[in-house]
């Protein structure tokens, strides 16, 4: 909670390496705030200490030999202590950071006195790329040794410390006294129950400023400071993970921000560093996944177990290298493959290619749209590559509200010509129909999923759904997608795209042209096609069980008030 005014005594904390040509100019800026500031001199040369002589209103801390930034940090929180402050706002000496900040910075330390706030940098053109590269990477580092996505950026050296907790930290485990203390100080504040607040600030990096980053000492340290977090990190994984159960309890709008977010942070690497890098880094990345995501761990298992027992039953033979890291590792490939798809960069022939057949059943026809029936199973978006080789064809993928708008912004940034529009709706109905309807008037297709129950009941609260037997156990499939399509009155084509043999193939099926359900026999005409429908998505997933990216009970049905078949 809020602390009054007289229990908040913050200061400002300047670690000062050789940076005399800079360090006036940061306290003048500092000035307009009245706040008491500590400059540690970490054994400057005595250019810069003839400057910081000069200096008023400051008190000067003295190191006799350079110590390292960690350590002149630390320095400083003690005298801050010892002076009787209860928050040190840590600012870099070089004028990189945005100084005109601080009351935002100081009003959060005020309304979260608990918390470590910290900055999350927006860079100008003037960052270096390989500072950039490796933020990139302590990022993943730092998500794997909290098992957490709460820590935004470990690096920024802009932030607002709680003394007590941190000092108390510091006094137990002694952190590191160089380059490697920012991240691991919050790191471990962040282990001991000091969670880290986020606020993004401008960062820039002078032409003339002064860098003591050794890129040889300093990666070594930083990177043995991660193997040593990340084996600190094993015995809290209960600790931590039964934290993240209670934080996430109560973030009802996370999923959507972290899911934006991280699509982010995919594209930049993928974007800066390209394909290779992106698959390094994604083995911490789905081992960090696969360690906290139980539920979905232990749907992935489940489906496993089910495709080996059917496939004991049919006789027939599976893929090697099933497992359920290798499931979530399928996961965050297609992840990319969806970026890459709305990029326009897969090669056609390279990186995907048809099934023999395939290409005929897909064949446009002049002034006729098609329908799509698809799966969340394997890459469909990267039917994004048929405008490869049939121009001017124009894909509308149907997604409900709730997912479309992250969607919609992140293709807005990276693909905004992308041929495939996606057409948000929070439910299906007769307006669906009427406005899907002029879109294959116009020639164009129109792509839907018939394997996922909506979030939320259709009107009236009913879940209209078709039990239909999928891997040996009944599984309820939702009627929406079959009814449109019947609506549609257009050719009906069944499509999934798998990783095979290092590519994605595109299988493409006739399923119904058009799909009818006589007034008569309607239901019986329903559930013929859902049980069709099943078949075939089981026959697919049999071939390629770790493209199967349901990561829940797909055969338990919410406990809603249900209309079946």
């Amino acid at each position: 909670m809020p602390v009054a005014p007289s229990a908040f005594r913050p200061c400002v904390v300047i670690p000062c390496y050789n940076h005399g040509a800079t360090i006036a100019a940061v306290v003048v800026r500092l000035q307009p705030y009245d706040l008491p500031c500590i400059i540690v001199d970490d054994g400057s040369e005595p250019a810069t200490k003839q400057q910081l002589a000069q200096l008023t209103g400051v008190t000067l801390i003295e190191l006799e030999s350079n110590q390292g930034k960690g350590e002149a940090v630390i320095t400083g929180l003690k005298a801050a202590a010892q002076a009787g402050f209860t928050h040190a706002i840590q600012l870099d000496a070089d004028g990189q950071h945005c100084i005109e900040d601080v009351p935002r910075f100081l009003e959060e330390a005020r309304a979260h006195p608990a918390s470590l706030i910290s900055g999350t940098p927006e860079y100008d053109d003037s960052v270096p790329k390989s500072r950039l590269y490796g933020r990139y990477i302590t990022h993943v580092w730092v998500w794997i040794e909290t098992l957490s996505l709460s820590l935004k950026d470990s690096m920024c050296g802009f932030r607002v410390y709680p003394l007590a907790a941190t000092l108390a930290v510091i006094a137990r485990h002694s952190p590191g006294k160089r380059m490697d203390f920012d991240t691991e100080i919050m790191v471990r504040l962040y282990w001991a129950g000091t969670n880290s607040r986020f606020l993004r600030t401008r960062v820039i990096y002078p032409p003339d400023g002064v860098s003591h980053f050794d890129a040889l000492r300093d990666n070594v340290r930083i990177s043995w400071m991660h193997t040593r977090l990340f084996f600190g990190m094993v015995p809290r994984i209960p600790t931590l993970l039964a934290r993240r159960r209670h934080q996430n309890a109560h973030w009802a709008q996370v999923p959507e921000r972290k899911g934006l977010a991280g699509m982010r942070l995919m594209l930049n690497i993928y974007q800066r560093l390209g394909r290779r890098a992106f698959n390094a880094l994604l083995y911490p990345v789905v081992a960090w996944m696969w360690l906290t995501g139980s539920t979905q761990r232990k749907a992935s298992q489940q489906w496993l177990a089910r495709v080996r027992k059917r496939a004991q039953t049919q006789q027939i033979t599976l893929p090697n290298g099933l497992n359920s890291y290798r499931h979530f590792l399928r996961f965050g490939d297609a992840m990319l493959n969806k970026i890459a798809a709305w990029r326009g960069d897969l090669i056609w022939g390279r990186d995907i290619e048809f099934a023999p057949g395939s290409r005929e059943v897909l064949q446009p026809q002049a002034g006729q749209g098609k329908l799509i029936l698809a799966a969340h199973l394997g890459d469909i978006e990267a039917s994004r590559a048929l405008a490869q080789v049939e121009a001017g064809l124009v894909i509308n993928a149907l997604v409900f509200t709730e997912h479309a708008q992250r969607f919609r912004q992140i293709i807005e940034e990276i693909a905004p010509q992308a041929g495939v529009n996606l057409l948000p709706v929070s439910h299906i109905g007769p307006e669906t129909a009427m406005m899907l309807q002029e879109k294959l008037e116009a020639g164009e297709w129109v792509a839907i999923v018939g394997d996922r129950i909506a979030v939320n009941p259709q009107r009236g609260g009913e879940r209209r759904v078709c039990w239909s037997e999928f891997m040996g156990r009944s599984a309820p499939f939702p009627q929406g997608p079959f009814i449109l399509a019947a609506a549609l009155r257009c050719p009906v084509i069944l499509m999934m795209v798998l990783r095979e043999q290092g590519k994605l193939r595109i299988h493409a099926e006739h399923f119904a042209d058009p799909l009818l359900l006589p007034r008569a026999t309607r239901q019986q005409a329903l559930q013929e096609h859902i049980d069709f429908y099943a078949q075939r998505l089981e026959f697919y997933a049999l071939r390629s069980p770790l493209d199967w990216f349901n990561f829940y009970d797909f055969w338990q049905l919410p406990p809603e008030k249900e209309s079946g078949c």
